[in-house]
């Protein structure tokens, strides 16, 4: 029996997929998120942008709707990456102007379509630099909050896995502070997540989507093929 290990604890359905179809699992949180205070800049923006949901959730746990505008007008407008942080910013009312699947990707449409613009970024504390770079590059104004930290939780496994589930550079930095890659094959998230892997590992498989049902999907297939 092929096991797997996921680096992030797992929903009831999502651990569900993984033994129905005869694999082993394993599972921790390779890292933490902690929700920061943080102060508002002074200056007007003409958009928030959000590179994951933990900066949409460290957002919502500090500001009520009132701090940004008028009540009755509700949120401004938002740029996002990833298709599960724009549904959250769409059920707190947000109007979504871009979203793509990756923060380089976001980067290359707002300095193509929108440089015009101003936006206020919202940021963990290991956030990478395409997105900040591309802006600063194209003269694009922007201002940047450290909404939330991500701090590591490296773990020691003293066993073998067939497989690994990698969903975010920070988390695959994390499992491998301790652990070697051997023979793993290193399902990602997305192609941020597999150059990190890229460093520890060349038995790498990115997902179709950036979803963690869709990591789950390729495991599966993978381990299926070779029943």
């Amino acid at each position: 029996m092929a096991s797997i290990l996921s680096t992030k604890i797992l929903s009831p359905s999502q651990k569900e997929l993984l033994i129905n179809s005869g694999l082993a699992l394993v599972q921790y949180d390779a890292i933490q998120i902690e929700y920061l205070d943080f102060q508002l800049p002074q200056d007007k923006f003409d958009y928030l942008v959000f590179t994951s949901q933990n900066g949409v959730k460290s957002f919502l746990a500090q500001q009520e709707p009132p701090a940004f505008g008028d009540k009755e007008v509700g949120y401004p407008k938002a740029f996002c990456v990833g298709q599960k942080t724009q549904v959250l910013l769409e059920q707190m009312g947000f109007e979504i102007v871009e979203m793509a699947e990756n923060a380089a990707a976001l980067g290359e449409t707002i300095t193509a379509n929108h440089n015009h613009r101003s936006f206020l970024l919202f940021s963990g504390n290991l956030r990478r630099d395409e997105l900040p770079t591309l802006l600063k590059k194209n003269t694009v104004r922007f201002s940047e909050v450290i909404s939330y930290s991500t701090l590591l939780r490296p773990k020691q496994f003293f066993r073998v896995f067939s497989g690994i589930l990698l969903f975010s550079p920070s988390g695959v930095e994390s499992y491998f502070v301790k652990n070697v890659s051997g023979e793993a094959i290193a399902f990602c998230i997305g192609s941020t997540t597999a150059n990190e892997a890229k460093k520890y590992t060349d038995k790498i498989i990115i997902a179709n989507k950036p979803t963690i049902e869709n990591v789950i999907v390729k495991a599966i297939q993978y381990f299926a093929a070779y029943d």
